[in-house]
């Protein structure tokens, strides 16, 4: 079954505008897939793959005559997984400016390889998207909500990565190990040359079982052998190539409040899962409440970055242990939100928290009107 990808139409309105359309997403999650797509309304197009030698090649030059000449006379290209491109930045502000009638797509597994090559030389010259695995207004085009409720407990086992949404449990599992095993680290291990594998996995493993919980640097680091520093850089590298995010605590008026906290997130669940190799159904296990956030702060950062909703997001907490699971902040109003898993768990708002921040809201997202909260 073909999905459509929202964020399909947002990066057509800015096709032949003058600006590189750039796309993020760690790999697997459908990028390669998203750019043909793209490409099929132009008949002048090419999709080209950077990985390749013989690309790599020909596009490390900044002479603007071999560049035309490898590019031929496409009006549009998919320059997918760029980063691998020593320049890549240089390279497309030259192409920008020396071929205007010249569409670039240029795709990209980790932010911090692609970003920091094409940030600077293209300031202004570019558009950024986001993408993630299916979302759920990407698969309420085709199933209605009873079909969703229905299919949630494997949503939350097996997450939604393309090429697992909808196999069998097996094939589920088989594939979330291959990702999990093969090609979640890759952009990190061969940035700067990375060595420590083991420590990243058992990094990986740590943070999984705290989903939902404040992380300590120092807790982990004594777990984990390693310095603070260290740690605290492959949580970036993490969150910089798509496997994870982090949500820091809002403070602004009370003293109880926690300033410096952060809580962390797996993109996928069943990429969380399968690195504790738990795949349990929901009834047997003792974590659901930590899978049930997950998956609504992920499917809500999906719904904004999809729907180019930009917002400030955090979550809260006091010293005497009283807390909100997620807030938005846009146009100066809050809006918070508590997850529950049992939609029969009564749920008070802090009234600490609306008395000191006056206009702001609060819900509740549980099973019977999660579809809301996404779409």
């Amino acid at each position: 079954m073909i999905f459509q990808r929202t964020i399909k139409q947002k990066i057509e309105t800015f096709l032949f505008q003058g600006k590189v359309i750039i796309i993020y997403g760690a790999r697997r999650v459908g990028k390669t897939t998203l750019s043909k797509q793209l490409l099929e309304s132009y008949p002048e197009s090419k999709y080209i793959n950077c990985e390749l030698l013989q690309n790599k090649t020909a596009l490390e030059t900044t002479n603007s005559e071999l560049l035309k000449n490898f590019l031929g006379a496409y009006k549009l290209l998919v320059l997918d997984e760029a980063q691998n491109i020593s320049g890549i930045g240089s390279i497309l502000k030259i192409i920008t400016d020396t071929f205007p009638d010249i569409q670039i797509i240029a795709t990209g597994s980790s932010s911090f390889e692609l970003g920091n090559k094409v940030m600077e030389p293209l300031t202004g010259r570019s558009r950024v998207f986001h993408l993630y695995p299916f979302s759920l207004a990407e698969i309420k085009e085709t199933h209605d909500f009873n079909e969703i409720r229905a299919n949630l407990n494997n949503i939350l086992r097996y997450g939604m990565y393309p090429e697992v949404f909808l196999k069998s449990e097996n094939d589920a599992i088989e594939e979330l190990n291959n990702i999990a095993g093969n090609y979640l680290y890759k952009d990190i291990l061969q940035y700067e040359n990375l060595k420590r594998s083991d420590l990243l996995i058992n990094l990986l493993r740590a943070l999984a079982l705290q989903v939902g919980n404040e992380i300590s640097l120092n807790e982990l680091s004594r777990l984990l052998g390693e310095n603070m520093n260290t740690i605290k850089r492959y949580i970036e590298l993490l969150e910089k190539s798509f496997v994870i995010c982090r949500l820091h605590s809002f403070s602004r008026n009370l003293r109880k409040e926690i300033a410096k906290g952060q809580k962390i997130y797996f993109i996928d669940p069943g990429i969380r899962n399968a690195l504790i190799q738990n795949f349990n159904p929901l009834a047997l296990r003792n974590d659901i409440g930590a899978l049930w956030e997950n998956f609504c702060i992920i499917e809500r950062m999906k719904h904004n970055q999809n729907t180019r909703k930009f917002v400030n997001t955090y979550f809260w907490r006091t010293y005497d242990q009283k807390e909100i699971d997620y807030i938005e902040e846009s146009g100066g109003n809050l809006q918070a939100f508590e997850f529950k898993f049992n939609e029969k768990v009564k749920t008070k708002p802090p009234a600490e928290f609306l008395e000191s921040y006056s206009g702001s809201s609060f819900q509740v997202i549980h099973q019977e009107n999660f579809l809301q909260f996404f779409l």
